[in-house]
């Protein structure tokens, strides 16, 4: 696997990259690839009022807050989405992705559509790009599961049964990559983080080269 060679990136504004699938598409793996190859992605990590688990530290895999704390950021706007799962509430909180975009550095979301959806429709929905990942087949899904060998079969048919309301919704992506092969699905998925980190209105550089430019015009 290529891996991005140091360099002093164009001064641009990070931008924030969803990605989503079914349970078993491969997205948590592309998504570990995409961060091998450029380190300087953020991951997000999500908000949540459940208790923290042995080992668990606070800022790495959760932040842990207080449901009044929880709510309240809910209701100040500093949570770009949230949803209630088992009786706790899960989130992303705006500010460390507002801080790494003033960085130039892109925030990677692993969510589900639902709170892909929440972050497209909220302040920062203009530097969001998503990107549905599916499998070949539905049998192929199945087999994937099964082969992690870590649920029980009744877990397995859950995830399954819940892969088809999952996949009806992939025409509200950006992006659709079907997951034949895992190294061409990567490199699809790097193709287009590069392809969008070039997008004119992600190089705010660009004003001021153009405007030299047309200053060496003038000089002639």
């Amino acid at each position: 696997m290529e891996r991005q060679t140091s360099r002093t990136p164009a001064p641009r504004k990070g931008l924030l990259l969803i990605l989503s699938s079914p349970s078993g598409a491969g997205k948590s793996t592309l998504a570990r690839m995409l961060m091998e190859w450029d380190p300087t992605i953020r991951f997000s990590v999500s908000a949540t009022t459940r208790a923290p688990r042995p080992g668990e530290v606070d800022g790495r895999e959760y932040f842990f807050r207080s449901r009044a704390d929880f709510q309240q950021m809910v209701e100040t706007g500093d949570m770009l989405e949230h949803a209630e799962v088992f009786g706790n509430f899960y989130g992303s909180p705006k500010g460390p992705v507002e801080a790494a975009m003033a960085e130039g550095r892109d925030t990677l979301f692993d969510i589900d559509w639902q709170g892909g959806q929440q972050i497209r429709n909220s302040a920062l929905g203009r530097d969001v790009v998503s990107i549905f990942v599916l499998p070949p087949s539905i049998a192929e899904l199945e087999r994937r599961l099964r082969g992690r060998a870590q649920d029980s079969d009744e877990v397995i048919a859950g995830r399954m049964a819940k892969s088809q309301s999952e996949i009806s919704h992939w025409a509200e992506y950006d992006y659709v990559l079907v997951n034949r092969e895992l190294d061409q699905t990567f490199t699809a998925l790097r193709t287009i983080l590069e392809a969008e980190r070039l997008r004119r209105d992600r190089q705010p550089a660009l004003t001021e080269i153009v405007r030299g430019l047309n200053q060496e015009f003038e000089a002639r």
